[in-house]
């Protein structure tokens, strides 16, 4: 049976990213850790999250970022959105976890465990 390879995009000192790195580890599932700090999340990646998640649930919009960049009084679409994460990360919902063609962006424990639960094909 192959193990399910989740990669983790996040800091390193982030509560968030943290509780999700523990999760795995305590199911012995093999993780990719990208700290977001050291490498910025590259344009097709984070691409991959807003194509399954939608730029918005991606934008942590209660972020210190976020509120000091005055950015709850602008009307932006996608692709402003995607513009303005790749620039600051600080602007990311933290972890943003990817297990396949499926993610997930902010602790999000329930769909984890579903990953988790189903068969691999080996």
């Amino acid at each position: 049976m192959i193990q399910p390879s989740i990669q983790i995009f996040g800091l390193e000192k982030d509560q968030a990213t943290r509780a999700a790195q523990r999760f795995f580890k305590e199911r012995r599932v093999p993780i990719s850790f990208v700290d977001l700090r050291k490498r910025a999340i590259a344009p097709g990646e984070l691409r991959r999250f807003v194509d399954r998640l939608g730029a918005r649930a991606i934008i942590d919009e209660t972020s210190r970022a976020y509120r000091d960049g005055g950015l709850g009084y602008l009307r932006m679409d996608d692709a402003e959105i995607v513009e303005r994460l790749l620039v600051d990360g600080r602007l990311l919902r933290l972890p943003l976890v990817r297990h396949g063609n499926e993610v997930t962006a902010g602790p999000a424990e329930a769909a984890w465990k579903e990953w988790l639960s189903r068969p691999t094909v080996g």
